[in-house]
């Protein structure tokens, strides 16, 4: 990969750039219902906002590490991650989280390219990060779903809460026990920073983001901007919506055979907020108890969820972990919660 003295890969950045060019012309050529007012709303404003979350993930990593804040991040986490040995990085990672997963998961690519933390580490804490993940999203869904479910919206999310819960307590209880010893860490002399003045301390740190953010950035560029074309396009001939139609209609046929049910999942399928609208609707009418509600909403998640994250998170995570880790990771975690979802579904079932 062919490189400057300051870092940037302008090889790959020249492939990247006419590879996307390529795909966005091919797509307004051969789908007919995509314009270019719609693939600039659609799609390049979301992309420059995703490159943006990114640059601010990678510029808080380097502040961070730089600046010796790590700890002060760290703090509230940092008992959960001392016992599962992954360390104050990590920990800040978690914090960072509630506020941006996009930033976190940059900052977790950032320290690892540093050699703060290990590849395991990595692993973890970004499956670790899906607790926070779930409160960041959670104002926007519980205003929904209360009003339109009642009761049974309580019981989906203390489910699905219970969910994210034992995931984490079973990624940090592998963290405890898989490594001999807790992970040792590689800190930046934060000791030395103190002993400058602090127009010589802020001057360092912005010449350090100055010479290793655009290079940062634009290797994070070079794999989301054609990714996140392809995957656009993907989504706009509707493929992603034939499979989530058939994932629908197949744990319907299969498993739950009821017309009422069936109705959830699949408006489920089509669309996130109908699905708890068709619900609450057949609540009130009688024609779902309670525990069908939440039964049917708990299946349409299982459903619709991990097509819907691929489709908004594969971009990102194949740009800023490089493609096989990025997808080895987001499949992963999609995979952990699938399966914790369905036992906590289980355990519902089984006692109510």
């Amino acid at each position: 990969m062919a490189r400057r003295s300051n870092g940037i890969p302008y090889r790959a950045l020249g492939i990247s750039l006419a590879v996307s060019t390529l795909l966005l012309t091919a797509g307004l050529l051969a789908i007919e219902h995509l314009t270019l007012a719609h693939a600039t709303r659609r799609l390049l404003w979301p992309l420059t906002r995703l490159l943006g979350f990114i640059g601010a993930g990678l510029v808080a990593g380097q502040l961070i590490e730089a600046a010796g804040w790590t700890r002060y991040l760290a703090v509230l986490a940092g008992p959960l991650f001392r016992f599962g040995r992954l360390g104050a990085h990590c920990s800040a990672t978690f914090t960072t989280a509630f506020f941006s997963g996009v930033a976190a998961n940059a900052m977790l690519w950032e320290f690892f390219k540093e050699g703060r933390i290990t590849r395991r580490q990595l692993f973890l804490t970004n499956f670790v990060n899906q607790l926070p993940a779930y409160f960041l999203h959670l104002p926007t869904t519980f205003f929904i779903v209360i009003p339109l479910t009642g009761r049974a919206g309580v019981l989906y999310f203390l489910l699905t809460f219970l969910a994210a819960l034992l995931r984490t307590l079973l990624f940090l209880v592998y963290g405890r026990f898989s490594a001999s010893a807790p992970a040792e860490e590689k800190t930046a002399p934060a000791g030395d920073d103190r002993r400058q003045p602090d127009g010589n301390r802020r001057e360092g740190l912005w010449q350090g983001i100055r010479r290793k953010f655009p290079a940062r950035l634009t290797q994070v560029a070079v794999y989301v901007v054609p990714i996140y074309i392809a995957v656009f396009l993907i989504h706009t001939v509707g493929l992603f919506d034939q499979i989530r139609n058939w994932l629908a209609h197949y744990v319907v046929t299969t498993f739950i055979p009821m017309e009422a049910l069936s109705v959830v999942i699949l408006s489920f399928a089509a669309e996130f907020t109908s699905g708890f609208a068709t619900a609450g609707a057949l609540l009130s009418a009688g024609v779902l108890t309670t525990r069908q509600t939440v039964l049917a909403l708990l299946i349409g998640n299982l459903v619709a969820f991990p097509i819907r994250a691929l489709r908004h998170q594969l971009p990102h995570y194949m740009g800023i972990f490089a493609p096989a880790m990025g997808a080895q990771l987001l499949l992963m975690g999609q995979g952990f919660r699938v399966l914790s979802l369905a036992a906590v579904g289980a355990v519902y079932f089984l006692v109510t």
